[in-house]
């Protein structure tokens, strides 16, 4: 797919450029903001919209360990977070905390080459709160709870090189420059162009040629015409997260409907360093480019709010069925972009580096950008049968299901209302909110789980599916875990100790270019999650 490099600036980083036609809607969600930088900043994998959408069940050991599927089996905390009608089975109250650990790994392929990632890990925290409940009668109740709960987890490193023979990232810069119209006088002073463009005309990677009345060069593409190799190599380094504070009431009526409504605050905080170099691998040192290497550092910050909308039907005591509906999250993020280049041009200039701070201070510029982003609408709808037993109230054990849409092209960027409650023009954003409609698609996940209990010990099996978010066909993604865990109830206390393996399958584009064909690396990320809760009955 060819994504235009649109608005670098700020978005310049959200934007990325990523073309990753089915990964975009992954890093889309991630780094669809970084999507349409002049690199695919996967990290930034919407890419950030994508990224922001794009994420993996998480809750409570028990949740996990039957794959997420929350949406109709209520007696769960984390039913905050997915259905809060579940809420409503509380008739006594709980307070639980769930920590964790992660572990992952990304393994790469790009132009023939194979690189096996390094391994990343950290803690977290997933589904904890208390919950207060009550019972009026034998067959009405009502609960509150407060909840805290990562949703989201952007700690990765994604490492891949490549020997190319067809195209430079330095065409990016030099087609960004060509369509601007502005003049080589101009372009230092005017942030209307990226800091990799502005940075490529002062290294000289890119030069006007014929004393400024030929076509725009770029160095590496001389290596390119005489039959070169240029030695490629991306390095992308992610970290931070979504925390969401949520607060749900909810309630029952005659032990068959239940209800439920949930506030959510969630709190974005994710950092992204990119390193890219190109070196010639011709071994002329006399054809005008030795290397060059752009970095990155970008971060986002903010916070949001949405609403989760539930009901569970139990029609006897062996079916439940469950819908919910998620609104958006609507989002005030900040971004912060700061980068470096250095380039050797051999004898055509020498060695030269530049800072963004240095283009901050000549363009009168800032290297942050406010705007708004609401996030995709969810629609769950789920099916639980209950096994009739003699061990604990008749209830030996359970199977469940979640099917969820979930509308990826609703996503949406916007400039914030002005200081006197105006809407601003956000036709800046025109070119990204397009692509996103044209770029991914809506999808569903798909998540299964079950539940046998024997005396105090509970043992559970669980996996999800997610659905490629990419509208093209060529590129190819999903996402899919695998996990288990045990239980154990007794006298009012729990523990729950649960594994997940999650395997997602994506695609990442070290750049994107209008004018010829775009590789991309394959990406295989393989992520452990260890995670433990521990609960008391009150």
């Amino acid at each position: 797919m060819v994504v235009s490099v649109v608005v670098h600036l700020a978005v310049e980083d959200f934007l990325a450029l990523a073309g990753n036609s089915w990964e975009i809607m992954k890093l889309f969600i991630a780094l669809c903001l970084s999507i349409f930088l002049c690199f695919d900043l996967q990290a930034q994998i919407p890419e950030d919209a994508l990224r922001m959408s794009y994420t993996l069940p998480s809750g409570t050991a028990r949740e996990q360990a039957i794959g997420g599927a929350m949406g109709s089996i209520g007696g769960d905390i984390t039913a905050n977070y997915v259905n809060p009608a579940g809420l409503g089975f509380y008739k006594t109250s709980e307070v639980l905390i769930s920590p964790g650990w992660t572990f992952n790994t990304a393994n790469t392929g790009y132009l023939s080459t194979n690189t096996k990632g390094p391994y990343t890990n950290n803690f977290l925290l997933s589904t904890s709160g208390f919950v207060w409940g009550s019972s009026n009668s034998p067959d009405k109740s009502n609960a509150l709870s407060l909840t805290v709960n990562r949703i989201a987890d952007f700690n990765g490193h994604i490492q891949y090189q490549g020997q190319n023979n067809y195209s430079s990232a330095s065409d990016v810069y030099k087609e960004e420059f060509q369509a601007s119209g502005i003049s080589y006088d101009q372009a230092f002073t005017t942030p209307a162009l990226s800091y990799g463009t502005r940075m490529a005309l002062y290294t000289y990677l890119i030069d006007t040629s014929q004393g400024g009345l030929g076509p725009i060069i770029a160095q590496p593409d001389k290596v390119l015409a005489a039959g070169g190799l240029l030695g490629q190599n991306t390095d992308i380094r992610s970290s931070g997260g979504i925390t969401e504070i949520a607060l749900g009431i909810a309630g029952s009526s005659k032990d068959k409907w239940y209800w439920g409504i949930s506030i959510g605050i969630p709190i974005v905080n994710y950092q992204r360093t990119t390193q890219y170099t190109e070196t010639d691998l011709s071994g002329n040192k006399n054809n005008d480019f030795g290397y060059y290497t752009y970095s990155e550092s970008y971060s986002a910050k903010g916070v949001g709010v949405n609403a989760r909308l539930g009901a569970i039907f139990r029609p006897n005591l062996n079916w439940r069925f469950g819908l919910a509906v998620h609104t958006p999250s609507i989002y005030s993020i900040t971004d912060h972009l700061s980068s470096s280049m250095i380039t050797n041009t051999e004898g055509y200039a020498g060695t030269i580096s530049i800072q963004s701070d240095t283009l901050d201070i000549v363009a009168n510029s800032s290297n942050s950008l406010e705007y708004d982003l609401q996030s995709p609408w969810h629609l769950l709808v789920s099916g639980s049968y209950i096994f009739p037993g003699a061990v604990t109230e008749g209830k030996m054990g359970f199977i469940t299901a979640d099917i969820e849409y979930v509308a990826n092209k609703d996503v949406r960027y916007s400039f914030p209302l002005d200081n006197n409650g105006n809407q601003p023009d956000n036709s800046y954003f025109d070119p990204l909110n397009n692509t996103i409609k044209s770029y991914y698609k809506n999808t569903f996940n798909f998540r299964l789980g079950g539940e046998y209990k024997v005396n105090e010990i509970a043992y559970r099996l669980g996996s999800s599916y997610s659905m490629n978010p990419y509208s093209s066909p060529d590129l190819k993604a999903n996402r899919i875990t695998f996990s288990g865990g045990v239980g154990y109830r007794k006298k009012g206390i729990f523990i729950d100790l649960t594994y997940v393996e999650a395997i997602m399958n994506d695609v990442n584009f070290p750049y994107r270019l209008t004018e010829k064909d775009n590789y991309y690396s394959t990406v295989k990320q393989y992520t452990g999650n260890l995670i433990l809760t521990f609960g008391i009955k009150l």
